[in-house]
């Protein structure tokens, strides 16, 4: 009987092992895919947190970031993207705006929530976020512009996302504000401008 009884415990001991070793295995294999990315992914240009923040537990992930320059142009865009079909992405360009007039592009597309620190302005959509910064690249003069020369990011998500609402408001705005820092230290703005760690906070919707 005490045989019997040893024999179930060590049984049960056994299964439990198992299992755990089950669910180890499943985590480290099916959920850190996020984890195995560099820690400043798109060459340098965001956190690796602010895309785990956005972006689900999957098996796999990939990033890309790329800079082009043209003459008197550039364009960088940034992507992270899961196994599992979510991505949150960027893109950088170059523009002739006011804040103004920049604002004004996005009212159409539903509720705005902005913030500023200085000149340099963000706004933030559903599922989307945009930032605006002065910048005359090398070789252009600035009294040429017919408002501002701006570099302006555009961010968004696809497919699923770790959170909702407020929360991914802010990821995005911290998302596209990073691409905004970097690719204006890339592309040598005229402009000197020391940048802040981070924008404040979004105001909740």
């Amino acid at each position: 009987m005490q045989s019997r009884r040893k024999k179930s415990l060590v049984t049960a001991g056994i299964g439990c092992l198992v299992a755990l070793l089950l669910v180890f295995g499943y985590l480290e294999i099916f959920t850190k895919g996020i984890d195995r990315l560099p820690d400043k992914p798109c060459s340098g240009a965001v956190d690796r947190e602010t895309a785990a923040r956005a972006l689900p537990s999957a098996r796999s992930a990939e990033e890309r970031g790329k800079l082009r320059r043209g003459r008197g142009s550039y364009f960088f865009a940034c992507y992270v993207r899961t196994s599992g079909g979510s991505v949150i992405s960027g893109e950088v360009q170059p523009g002739d705006a006011s804040p103004s007039s920049w604002r004004e592009s996005y009212a159409s597309d539903g509720k705005v929530s902005e913030v500023a620190a200085g000149d340099v302005k963000a706004l933030t959509l559903e599922d989307s976020s945009a930032v605006y910064v002065p910048c005359t690249p090398p070789g252009w003069k600035p009294g040429e512009a017919q408002q501002t020369y701006v570099l302006t990011v555009d961010a968004r998500t696809i497919g699923e996302t770790r959170v909702q609402g407020d929360e991914l408001r802010q990821v995005l705005a911290d998302f596209a504000y990073q691409l905004a820092r970097h690719t204006y230290r890339a592309v040598d703005c005229q402009e000197s401008r020391i940048f802040r760690k981070e924008l404040p906070r979004l105001p909740a919707a």
